[in-house]
């Protein structure tokens, strides 16, 4: 019996051990600030939005100065963009660049107390790889400036990616990175590594389903499939654990565990397409907030809180690109929401 006993409390101090690893991210839900649009209402009106829906973080694509100003004071948490035109810039002159900019552009506007990470460049390796090699250099410039203002324990930098880093996904344990990146983000991960900063990932199953409607089913993208498949003595009956987990495989393949995987931007839009709807939308996303504030987890860390923000808080209609892409809105110009959906 004593030996028995040994066993389980040796399983329980590796649980404890893993689970410190993933602790780093606080589980919380968080909602998209994107402002291309001609009908947007004033951001004082969209903080009091915010506000009076319990939302408690915000992700901001640029850091505007008209945008950052009036969240100062508010105790909203910030998720702030590095611009991906900015990354050579600071990637090719000293840190006190990058202290200036962060100065100027950032902290004159808002407190530091309310910034909490810095996404360094956006969905690069997919829209814009010109700016690939300039990842890693600029997150070491503005880690370095951050460690000069004594910010850098309360700040996290990383990098936000598409899902099309991975080559391969399904099913999650096959799953492998893009080999034509990997010498980007690689560097990239080692830097998340020593520094317990997440992996930033944007991970939308709608797109999977309208691009492949023949083996990926509607019920099964939105949470409501009976259906489970089976990986690794793992079962999935959704497309998004199933999709977060792809990137822990992929990066444990390349000598990386540990890293806690941060989901920068997922949602459904309402409308623009078969599949999108208001019905649909409020479904997945409804779905998506039980997840984070339960720390469900996924299959393969259950229990592992996931940091997760939804995008988008209004529609935007001066984005480009299929119709649908205007239409992620969970509120509208008018400041209803297009769903009842709760954040807390």
């Amino acid at each position: 019996m004593g030996k028995i006993i040994q066993e389980v409390l040796f399983l329980l101090y590796c649980v404890f051990i893993l689970l410190g690893n993933y602790s780093t991210v606080e589980a919380s839900i968080g909602v998209c600030y994107g402002r291309v649009g001609t009908n947007l209402p004033p951001i004082s009106e969209a903080i009091n939005l915010i506000k009076s829906n319990g939302i408690s973080r915000i992700r901001l694509f640029n850091p505007d100065p008209e945008a950052l100003q009036p969240f100062c004071g508010t105790g909203i948490e910030l998720l702030i963009g590095v611009p991906n035109e900015i990354l050579p810039t600071l990637a090719n002159n000293p840190v006190t660049t990058s202290i200036e900019w962060l100065q100027s552009n950032i902290f004159a506007h808002v407190s530091p107390n309310q910034v909490k990470y810095l996404v360094v460049g956006n969905e690069i390796f997919l829209k814009d790889p010109y700016y690939s090699p300039y990842i890693v250099p600029t997150i070491t410039k503005l880690y370095q400036a951050l460690q000069t203002l004594g910010l850098a324990t309360t700040i996290k930098l990383s990098s936000s990616h598409a899902s099309t880093i991975l080559s391969n996904s399904y099913p999650p344990s096959s799953s492998t990175f893009d080999s034509n990146i990997k010498p980007f983000l690689l560097p990239l991960l080692q830097f998340l590594h020593d520094t317990r900063s997440p992996l930033m990932v944007n991970v939308y199953p709608f797109f999977a389903y309208i691009n492949n409607p023949k083996y990926v089913s509607l019920d099964h993208a939105l949470f409501r499939s009976s259906y489970v498949e089976y990986d690794q003595n793992l079962d999935y009956d959704n497309m998004f654990d199933a999709s977060i987990d792809a990137f822990v495989y992929a990066m444990e393949k390349e000598g990386f565990e540990g890293i806690p995987v941060m989901v920068t931007e997922t949602g459904w839009p309402t409308a623009g397409i078969d599949g999108a709807s208001i019905d649909n939308a409020f479904t997945y996303n409804e779905n998506i907030v039980r997840k984070a504030l339960n720390n469900v987890g996924t299959p393969k860390r259950p229990g592992v809180g996931l940091d997760i923000f939804l995008f988008d808080l209004f529609d935007e209609n001066g984005k480009s690109g299929e119709e649908f892409e205007r239409h992620f809105g969970i509120f509208g110009d008018n400041g209803i929401k297009a769903y009842d959906i709760r954040f807390n």
